[in-house]
C-alpha cells in the first residue's frame, strides 16, 4: 500500500514524460512512466488523504509553448464539391452538374445551344453596383436571343460574399433586380475550387496565370460548352457585348 508519491516532468515537442515514484509500507520504491500528449494543460497525481488506494487527478492550467495554441481544437469538417465531374475527363461546361441556391443539383447540360456569360460574384465589392447593374442590362437585351449568365458566389477575395445562399439571392433580386441564376457559394481558387471553376481556369489562363484574380472575373462560353473568351473583373459587362453578339450568331 502507497504512502507517498512524488511526481517528475520532462517534455518533448509534442509529449510529457512523467515518472511516478511511490513507496509503501516496506519502503520498497516503484516507479510508473507515463507518456501523454502536450496540450493546453498538465496533470499531476496526489494522495487523497485516509485512502490511500486511490490517485486523485487534478488539472492545472499551464502557459502553452511558443507556437502552441491553448484555445480548444477545432472541430473537423470537409468540404463537398459543389459540382460533379472530373475536369481532366470533361470536354465542355456542359458536362458539369452544379449546386443552385436552394442546394439542387442542375445539370448545365440544359444550357446547350446558348452562350454563356459565367461570372463569380460578390455583395460586398466595390466592384459589385457596376456589375450587377451591366450583367442585368445585357441579360435584359440578350435573353431572348440564347444568352444566359451564370452567377456563383464566392468569399475568397476579401470575405465580401459572407451572407448565406438566401441572403446573397435576396440583395440580388431586391436591389437589382437580377434575373438570371444565382447558384451555390463556391470556392474558385485552390484545392476546395469547384470542378467547374478549375476547368474554366485549364481551359483559358489569365494574363498572370490561371487562378482567378478578383470578384467578377469572367468567363464566355460559347452554344457547344467551350470557354472562349476571359475578362479580368474590371472588364466592364457592357464592353464585352460585341464579343456576346458574335456567338449569338455563330
Amino acid at each position: 500500500m502507497y504512502r507517498s508519491f512524488s511526481m517528475i516532468c520532462t517534455s518533448s515537442t509534442n509529449r510529457i514524460f512523467f515518472t511516478l515514484f511511490g513507496r509503501n509500507n516496506i519502503t520498497t520504491t516503484t516507479t510508473t512512466r507515463l507518456v501523454v500528449p502536450l496540450s493546453s494543460s498538465l496533470h499531476s497525481f496526489s494522495n487523497i488523504p485516509n485512502n490511500h488506494n486511490q490517485i486523485s487527478l487534478f488539472n492545472l492550467p499551464i502557459k502553452p509553448k511558443l507556437g502552441l495554441s491553448s484555445s480548444k481544437p477545432k472541430p473537423f469538417s470537409s468540404r463537398k464539391d459543389h459540382t460533379m465531374a472530373n475536369p481532366s475527363n470533361a470536354n465542355s461546361v456542359h458536362d458539369f452538374t452544379v449546386k443552385d441556391a436552394r442546394g439542387n443539383d442542375v445539370n448545365l447540360g440544359v444550357y446547350k445551344g446558348k452562350v454563356l456569360l459565367i461570372v463569380n460574384v460578390a455583395s460586398q465589392c466595390g466592384l459589385t453596383n457596376s456589375n450587377y447593374t451591366e450583367l442585368n442590362q445585357l441579360y435584359e437585351k440578350y435573353k431572348g436571343k440564347g444568352l444566359e449568365i451564370l452567377a456563383f458566389p464566392c468569399n475568397q477575395f476579401g470575405e465580401q460574399e459572407p451572407g448565406s445562399n438566401e441572403q446573397i439571392v435576396e440583395f440580388a433580386c431586391t436591389r437589382f433586380k437580377a434575373e438570371f441564376p444565382i447558384f451555390d457559394k463556391v470556392n474558385v481558387n485552390g484545392d476546395n475550387a469547384a470542378p467547374i471553376y478549375k476547368f474554366l481556369k485549364s481551359s483559358k489562363g489569365g494574363l498572370f496565370g490561371d487562378n482567378i484574380k478578383w470578384n467578377f472575373s469572367k468567363f464566355l462560353v460559347d452554344k457547344n460548352g467551350n470557354a472562349v473568351e476571359r475578362y479580368a473583373p474590371t472588364t466592364s459587362p457592357l464592353s464585352i457585348e460585341k464579343d456576346l453578339q458574335k456567338l449569338l450568331d455563330a
